[in-house]
């Protein structure tokens, strides 16, 4: 698939399943996201994989999450249902240096927002399907020690990457841009 088409008909899939990538195809997603923008090449992102049994620690962290900002019963049951929703999830944290004047965070969290889209297009390019997904439950305490974060760390990311269910064919679809740009 060439760039412009896979730029162009990239669309999110929540209904996955197995496989996910294998070695080598992650190890292209990985590099992938390590391209992104980058202004002073601090690259401010780590990430988290989990598959298998990573996915049963994944549904303790959400719902430790749920619990802790008390979210409810619906939310508990969504928590489980999420962390298996895929074979493989990737939580992206980005590791926001606020001491860096020359970068500022905002900066730094944007390259690790490309960082993941990164991953998501290059998923899509070996034809895996996939979902960004984030919601209250990444600022959970117990989700946020176990991915590593420090106080400034963000988690923007869980994504969740598998085979589509449904292979449908992407067309492209056509956004009229009018209300989006102007000219000086």
């Amino acid at each position: 698939m060439d760039a412009l088409t896979l730029l162009t008909t990239r669309k999110s899939n929540k209904k996955l399943t197995a496989p996910a990538p294998n070695t080598e195809q992650f190890k292209l997603i990985l590099q992938a996201a390590m391209h992104a923008p980058d202004h002073g090449k601090l690259h401010p992102y780590h990430f988290v994989v989990m598959e298998n049994d990573g996915l049963n620690k994944l549904e303790t962290l959400l719902k430790a999450a749920v619990v802790e900002f008390d979210l409810g019963e619906e939310k508990l049951k969504k928590a489980e249902n999420l962390a298996h929703r895929a074979p493989m999830v990737i939580a992206v944290v980005a590791k926001i240096d606020p001491t860096i004047a020359k970068v500022p965070g905002w900066e730094q969290m944007l390259s690790a927002g490309c960082a993941t889209y990164g991953l998501q297009l290059a998923a899509q390019a070996q034809g895996f399907d996939n979902v960004w997904i984030s919601g209250k439950w990444v600022n959970g305490t117990a989700l946020r020690e176990a991915f590593g974060c420090c106080e400034q760390d963000r988690v923007i990311a869980l994504v969740m990457i598998g085979t589509g269910m449904e292979k449908a064919e992407r067309e492209c679809r056509v956004i009229d841009t009018k209300d989006f740009v102007t000219y000086l």
